[in-house]
């Protein structure tokens, strides 16, 4: 089992990475769902600009608010190819940034009300969609914006990946940002909030070596596995 992982699924997904991604995204998954449950029924801020309510709605960026996650996938596995210390320094900063996020949510609810969406597109159906399954909750600091930015951050300067990527990850990274505004899914300042607390945890995480403990942890479970795929 393990050689036959080593050979089909290493090139593409790098075994020591497999157990850190999938910890992210229940972390993720926890922190986001588990504080939308948990201040159901408390009192939500409400921090609309006139700044945000002169942005227009532009149903049509529904296609790059719901497409990033293809992007977050594409570019949160290639950061395992970029060798272990960087991969590790870069889950460093990635997780510890949901404690962030949850203590937001929790001390400081926030919420918007959204525009009446008219029209009969695809476009139009989409967003009425996320509407409908997405409440306006956890909005500061935005999660679209801080995943989205470390897609581009993580593999800024990277030699390793061809120079028109790391150009394609800036630009993706903007347009997903500016998705959550013509969608009308986050105030300016959750834009700003998502990437400052992503700049200031890839800096720590790239100038300190606690990066270290977490490489110790899911290495241990690396080799857990690792021993029980061989007795398979």
């Amino acid at each position: 089992m393990k050689d036959w992982m080593k050979k089909y699924v290493d090139p593409w997904i790098k075994l020591y990475s497999i157990i850190p991604l999938s910890a992210i995204f229940l972390w993720n998954a926890l922190v986001y769902f588990g504080c939308a449950h948990l201040t159901q029924g408390w009192y939500h801020y409400d921090f609309t600009t006139n700044l945000d309510r002169a942005i227009p709605l532009m149903p049509e960026f529904i296609y790059i608010y719901l497409g990033c996650y293809l992007f977050w996938g594409i570019n949160y596995i290639l950061m395992g190819h970029l060798g272990k210390e960087h991969f590790y320094r870069f889950v460093a900063a990635e997780m510890p940034t949901r404690i962030v996020c949850g203590l937001f949510y929790l001390l400081m609810p926030t919420t918007n009300i959204r525009p009446e969406v008219i029209g009969t597109s695809g476009a139009t159906l989409f967003l009425k969609i996320l509407y409908q399954t997405d409440l306006p909750t956890n909005l500061f600091p935005s999660i679209h914006c801080l995943v989205s930015w470390f897609c581009f951050i993580g593999i800024r300067g990277q030699k390793k990946v061809p120079k028109w990527y790391r150009i394609f990850s800036c630009v993706f990274a903007i347009l997903v940002c500016i998705s959550t505004q013509v969608t009308k899914q986050h105030y300016l300042i959750d834009v700003a909030g998502g990437i400052f607390l992503a700049e200031i945890s890839y800096y720590l995480a790239n100038h300190k070596n606690y990066f270290t403990k977490f490489m110790k942890v899911f290495e241990k479970c690396n080799c857990k596995i690792s021993h029980l795929l061989v007795k398979s």
